[in-house]
């Protein structure tokens, strides 16, 4: 089967984080065993969802690991000219919700792992797919801690969120919080006698924002990303019941992007302290999920060594977040590479270019020849 062919059957599975992805992981089960691979399959918690380790090649070397999400985010409330679910093709472009984001890689996994099959591998290839990357990247927080026992430590990890084949050293980390502010009600005609939960909330947010203002003033800077400053983000602010009650409780989401040069732990240090100033002991805050950043020297030798893979090798770090981080983290040489523009994820009529596919293929199948005996 071709790559298209491939992402074809992906985008054929309507795989949000929301619902299950276990008839995606049967099927790529059965099909990377038909490959001669051996596989691991790592149930969540609630059985219902499901990640794969997979190794076509000697059991005793580390190898080269390709990963890849089975996850997307929803379709809901966007207007397709199509079937989000269905591929389909049109003027060199593949549309389909998860062509870019990031099914395309997946699909490019499959196809070279095939291709293995029939090969005498001097070092194995190595293969992830994971769940619930788009809410925190949960499933692989989950299934690295496996790693060893299972398919085995690589020697280089490859995460393949698009990024135009362009090379990724780095992306910023993010933590994510719900700040909970509780006051006490009563009749707004006597507003003065209580504690108005939406005040403390609003007290806090200014906090949240004097915060940004440091950071974007004096916190750490990378001018190789867009954004080259740590950032801090309220999304969802809620609280009351009616206008006439004083409202006993507020909650606030809200995350830190940070550069690995601004210490997190400060920084929620800091955001601690306000809260407690603010309210005493009446915001509370929880941290909801984390991920962990990346940030490769370009001296590292992983980066020498994927450069030589490429049509025309270029880097640079990305804005959004990524698994990578999780590999970092457990010592693991992880760079981040793969087919399509994350600007053409997440909405209405993603879609991947066809000559991204290609310029993936051609990547992996170098990467196969050097695992080559």
């Amino acid at each position: 089967m071709t790559t298209t062919d491939l992402l074809a059957r992906l985008v054929g599975f309507p795989t949000v984080s929301a619902d299950s992805n276990l008839p995606l992981i049967d099927w790529a089960e059965g099909y990377l065993a038909d490959c001669g691979a051996t596989t691991w399959r790592l149930p969540d918690s609630s059985g219902q969802k499901a990640g794969l380790f997979a190794r076509i090649g000697p059991g005793d070397r580390r190898g080269v690991m390709l990963s890849a999400h089975s996850d997307v985010v929803p379709v809901d409330g966007q207007t397709w000219h199509g079937d989000p679910f269905r591929l389909t093709a049109r003027d060199g472009r593949l549309y389909g919700r998860g062509a870019t984001d990031m099914k395309g890689f997946l699909a490019a996994m499959l196809r070279v792992a095939a291709k293995a099959a029939d090969r005498d591998l001097r070092e194995p290839l190595l293969l992830s797919i994971s769940y619930d990357e788009e809410v925190g990247c949960r499933g692989i927080a989950d299934m690295i801690g496996t790693l060893e026992t299972t398919v085995g430590r690589p020697r280089l990890c490859i995460v393949g969120e698009p990024t135009s084949m362009r090379i990724a050293l780095g992306h910023k980390g993010k933590a994510a919080y719900r700040a909970s502010c509780r006051g006490t009600a009563g009749h707004s005609a006597r507003a003065p006698d209580f504690t108005n939960a939406l005040h403390l909330g609003a007290d806090f947010l200014g906090e949240l924002r004097a915060l940004q203002d440091h950071l974007t003033t004096s916190g750490a800077r990378d001018e190789a990303y867009d954004i080259a400053f740590s950032t801090v983000h309220a999304g969802r602010m809620a609280g009351g019941t009616a206008l006439n009650i004083v409202p006993d409780l507020c909650t606030l989401d809200y995350e830190i992007r940070h550069l690995p040069a601004d210490d997190l732990l400060r920084l929620e240090d800091r955001l601690a302290q306000a809260a407690r100033r603010i309210g005493g002991d009446r915001i509370n805050i929880d941290k909801v999920n984390a991920y962990p950043g990346l940030d490769v020297a370009p001296s590292h030798p992983a980066v020498a060594e994927l450069a030589n893979l490429m049509d025309d090798p270029v880097t640079t770090k990305v804005g959004y977040g990524t698994e990578a981080g999780h590999f970092d983290a457990i010592g693991v040489p992880t760079l981040v590479c793969g087919p399509g523009d994350m600007a053409q994820g997440h909405i209405a009529d993603e879609f991947i270019e066809e000559s991204q596919l290609a310029a993936c293929d051609r990547m992996l199948d170098r990467l196969l020849d050097s695992l080559t005996a």
